[in-house]
């Protein structure tokens, strides 16, 4: 005699098995969407993911060298025209990193600096703006200048009209720019 199986537990099933395939299908998109090359050993290997079409070979992103001239030793090497950032330690290879960044209305001068002060916040900085993972190395005029992330993750251009300093990066650069810089760490930016 074959078991009778009421329709009450069939849709119980049915939605069951559809809950779960949705949750994957979610968890992969969200896995495609955070996906980020490794810059592991490379200086100059970009942060930001290549996309591809479906079915073909992911590329490669063509790295973005290191600028000469920059200094050697451990050190973050901010390039004003390319609007970029490196972290740079010859001795942990492995957490070199770069990134763009949203530059001040004020921009330092080219040259060599150290970070004299670096606060994990969450504070005002001098636009107004809520921002966290403050690493502050130089000063030009009544401008205060370092790099910092808006506490609710935005990249928004400056006011012009402000001169202020708060050189802008993602959350995620952000953190590891603090993680990387604490004071006395040399920053040198190029042209």
């Amino acid at each position: 005699m074959a078991a009778r199986i009421g329709s009450g537990t069939v849709v119980s099933g049915l939605t069951a098995s559809a809950l779960a395939v949705v949750t994957l299908l979610a968890l992969q998109a969200r896995s495609s969407a955070h996906e980020t090359t490794s810059t592991a050993g490379t200086p100059g290997a970009s942060s930001s993911a290549t996309a591809t079409a479906p079915g073909k070979p992911s590329a490669k992103p063509k790295p973005v060298a290191l600028p000469a001239h920059s200094g050697s030793g451990k050190r973050i090497v901010y390039a004003l025209g390319a609007e970029r950032v490196w972290l740079v330690d010859p001795a942990k290879p492995s957490d070199d990193r770069t990134f763009t960044v949203q530059p001040s209305p004020v921009d330092p001068l080219v040259g060599s600096y150290t970070v004299n002060r670096t606060d994990a916040g969450p504070y005002s900085g001098s636009d107004g703006v809520t921002v966290k993972n403050g690493v502050i190395f130089a000063q030009r005029g009544s401008a205060v200048i370092g790099f910092s992330s808006a506490a609710d993750g935005t990249l928004p251009k400056p006011d012009p009209a402000k001169k202020t300093g708060g050189i802008r990066e993602t959350l995620g650069d952000g953190q590891a720019l603090f993680d990387f810089a604490p004071t006395g760490t040399k920053v040198v930016v190029v042209g």
